[in-house]
Order: C-alpha cells, then structure tokens, then sequence
C-alpha cells in the first residue's frame, strides 16, 4: 500500500472525481458511509455522540456522518465552531442536509460565547480538520481542539486528529486532538508512522472508500505500507527434490564472554527461517553449549577463549552474519574490517558490529553494495554520527544514508522501516510491543542470514524477514502476552509465520 503526500491526495480525489465521474458532493457521501458504517460496527446504538465539524471537507464528511448515524437511530448533536474561514461547497451542502433532521440539534460555538460541557456524551466525533492541514493550529482553533482533549470522552477523529500535519512531523506538537482512534481514510499517513505522535491519533483503523485504483496505481510514491499480500509473492516455495545444499549454507559470527546467548538466538533464528547449512563462529569455550542447544548447528570455533579474534575462511558460505554479541574488544573490530573487507557474498551486520562501523567511521564506505544493517534508533545515530529530533529526521538521515552507502537500512521499532538505496522506503505491518525484549534483534539477524541463503535478494530478504519476525511475535502474544514474549520464542514461531503467508 503506497504512502501519499498531503498534494498527492488531494490530486488521487481530483482524478477520482475526473475518471469516474463522480461529484465532490456524492464522493463524500461515499466516503461518510464508510466512516459511519466503522461507528456502527464499533458502538451500540445507545451512545451519545457529538461531532465537532470544521469549515472544510473534512467538516463537510463530519457533517454526513452526522447525519448517516442519526438515520441509524444514534443521538447526535453537532458543534460548528467559528474558525474564520469560508465554509467549503460540499460543508455547506451537507449542512443544508441536516436541516431536513430536524432530531440533530445543530450548535455554533463562537469565540465569545465560550463553550459548553461536553461530559455528558460517549463520543468525540473530531472532523474539525483532518490531512489537509498545512500549518500548525494557534488562537481560537486551539482552544477548540483544548476544549475536546479536556472533555474527557473517548475522542474519534476522521483521517487525521486535527492539528496533526500529515507529512511534516518536526511541526507536530502543541495544539493537536488526542484521539483514541482516528479513521484514516483509504490508506495510512505519514504522520501516523513516528512514535512521537502516538498521544495524538491511538489507534489507527484504514477505513477504504472507493478512491480510484488507477488513479491511485499512476501516482507515484517511494514509501509504501508493507500488507501481506505484498510480501507473500516473495515467498520461494520449495522443490519437490531439492536437498540441504540447494538452501544455502550460512555463517554467522557471534558472541563473546557472558553473550553467548546471543549466538543461540541468531543462529535459532537463521535455522527456523529454513537455510541448508548453518556454522557458527563463536568462541571456543561457548561451542559446546551452542551445540547442546541447537545440535543443527555447526560451530567454527575460534582460538580467543572470550572474544572473537580471527576470521574464518570465507570461500564456503553462501551469506554472512555478524555482530550479535560479538563486543567491542580491538582484535574484534579488526575481525570486523577484515570480514566487510573480503566478503562477496550477502553481508548482515548488527548489534555490536554497528558499533564497531560507528566507531571506525571510514570503515562503513568499505561495505559491500546491498549490505544490511539492523540498528535500533541509537544505534542508527551512532552510525550516522548526528543526535537526531525526531524519527522523521532520523527517517530523512537513514534515506540519504542508504543512498550514499549503496547499503540497506533495517531502522527497528514500531513499524520498522526498511530503507534501500534507490531511495523505496518500506513501514512493517506486523509486531507488538512485546519484541522490546533482549534477543529480539538477534533473532532478526538469523532471520535474514537464513533468508540470504535461500537466494532471496537483499531487499527480499529484509523486507520477508522483518514481516516474519513481527508475525511470528505476533502470532506468540497472541495466545500469551506481550509482557512475557521471550526472544526465543519468536523464533519458535516463525514456522507459523511462514504458514500465515499462505492464509490469504
């Protein structure tokens, strides 16, 4: 699902208005429909709701939707605040339509007149002014949207939680409505993305209405929302007479003294993701007890007795790991330079290697093309050397990153972004909170390694494996909770996260 800009959206309702017909005044009818027809399906009949409608179009859906529900038999009251602009066309026309629901009390609310308790409702139906914002609220705009964050009622907002811009996040802060779901309608926002912004929209639910496919298919984007279907067509399935040798056979460096978990759970999670073969390079006194663990796995076992200090002979190996756990000790990061140096085949890198890129920054030009790195946030800054705001800044950094590098970006968190170096950024859909627990990365890292070796490309690769291993998380809390998911178990699960690619 493509990411629009605020103009892009705006020219896709043009060009639907165009290519059907259809007119602005019935689009929004439809779109109104499918705004009520979510409120119905979420709240009994019984609840009190007042909508709160600005002058423009996203008024004028406020105001349908008004209506819709009180033909639906709710009790709907609807405030027009006077905000000093013209009213749009379709708000006027719609608000000419509730003359003829005379049950709809329709009240405005002046700057002088003050405003009215609003405790006695159940709902907030923001639709003061959604994705068309361009600039941040002040004066009496503000105090509006003050009046509805301290009304202490469960507040939806339609498309955006007004206030909130829709590509600028640097200037989302001070008068925005705190939603507790937000109605974003045909397809997400980039405002909805960025961690900072969660107090303002909660939950977001896509709510599809009917915009033009082709309209939609022509309008170009690099950012992309990643459903399943798109990932599913990556899936290679496998041949009735293929063997052990036809899936690869991968290396992974990892762990040191007190981290030779980390190696367990890398190389736990590359051998769930299917490749053929699997060493681990660890060393020496950790071999035995990763072979205790995981028996699939080999060990390559190296001569320090707490550290990694030499490379192994690379000729072998279809793709390579490295980093979880690995530490920072100066033989390490030479084994570090040595490895980016010398590999030709798919390279991923993470935890303690990115650290070690970050402290030997002339090191990073040095990486094979199509590298994947996998930092959490600070790690990522790190990296770039600059102590970013926000997550779009760190999004915009991580985007010229990749291009300058020619590497792939795995940037970590809610709605891992995967970053490649022609500039296509890619939000994940699948994982919880519960993935914020030691390992988790580890596990990703063999995900990928496991995937690489496969003959997934890069790109393949980071974009499956980041989808797997959010759904296999998912899948793990889904019968247990996020407080307790463990590391581990994500691995676990990632048979049933294969499954779910085939469940439509």
């Amino acid at each position: 699902m493509k990411i629009f800009s605020r103009e892009q959206i705006s020219l896709i309702d043009r060009q639907t208005r165009v290519l059907e017909p259809i007119s602005e005044i019935d689009l929004m009818e439809r779109a109104s429909v499918a705004l009520a027809g979510w409120i119905q399906a979420s709240y009994p009949v019984n609840t009190r709701i007042a909508v709160i409608a600005g002058p423009g179009n996203n008024g004028g859906d406020a105001l349908a939707v008004a209506r819709i529900l009180a033909t639906l038999h709710f009790s709907v009251v609807v405030y027009l605040p006077a905000l000093g602009r013209q009213r749009s066309e379709a708000s006027i026309v719609n608000l000419e339509r509730l003359k003829g629901f005379p049950e709809i009390a329709v009240i405005d609310i002046e700057e002088s007149s003050g405003f009215q308790d609003l405790s006695n409702f159940d709902l907030l139906l923001d639709g003061l002014y959604g994705a068309g914002l361009n600039r941040p609220l002040e004066g009496f705009a503000s105090r509006v949207i003050e009046w509805i964050n301290d009304s202490g009622v469960e507040v939806v907002s339609i498309d955006l939680p007004s206030g909130l811009l829709c590509d600028e996040n640097q200037y989302n802060n001070g008068s925005i409505v705190r939603a507790d779901y937000t109605l974003t309608l045909e397809f997400p926002k980039l405002s909805l993305f960025f961690a900072e912004n969660e107090q303002y929209f909660g939950n977001w639910v896509v709510v599809p209405f009917g915009l033009n496919a082709k309209a939609m298919e022509e309008t170009s984007s690099s950012r992309y929302f990643t459903e399943q279907k798109m990932v599913a067509v990556l899936h290679k399935k496998r041949t009735k007479f293929s063997h052990k040798g036809s899936y690869g056979h991968g290396l992974l460096l990892s762990g040191s003294a007190g981290k030779t978990g980390a190696a367990q759970l890398a190389a736990k999670g590359a051998l769930r993701a299917g490749l053929g073969l699997l060493t681990v390079h660890l060393p020496e006194p950790a071999g035995i007890f990763l072979q205790i663990a995981l028996p699939e796995a080999m060990t390559s076992l190296d001569s320090g007795k707490e550290m990694i200090t030499e490379l192994p002979d690379l000729a072998k190996y279809t793709a390579i790991a490295a980093g979880p756990g690995i530490g920072m000790d100066p033989l390490t990061q030479k084994v570090v330079k040595m490895l980016i140096e010398q590999a030709n085949v798919p390279l991923v890198l993470d935890a303690d290697a990115l650290n070690i890129l970050a402290a030997n920054p002339s090191w990073i030009k040095l990486l094979p093309p199509n590298t994947i790195l996998t930092p959490h946030p600070a790690e990522f800054d790190r990296l770039s050397g600059i102590v970013l705001k926000s997550e779009e800044e760190r999004l915009q950094i991580a985007e010229q990153f990749t291009a300058s590098y020619g590497v792939i970006v795995i940037l970590k968190g809610a709605y891992t972004r995967i970053v490649l170096p022609d500039g296509r950024v890619y939000f994940n859909c699948t994982g919880n909170p519960g993935m914020a627990t030691a390992g988790s990365g580890d596990v990703l890292t063999g995900i990928l390694l496991g995937l690489l070796c496969q003959g997934y490309t890069p790109s393949e690769a980071a974009m499956l494996g980041v989808f797997l291993h959010g759904r296999s998380a998912d899948l793990r809390v889904a019968v247990s909770s996020e407080e307790s998911l463990l590391a581990c178990e994500i691995a676990d699960h990632l048979g049933e996260a294969f499954a779910s690619l085939k469940w439509g």
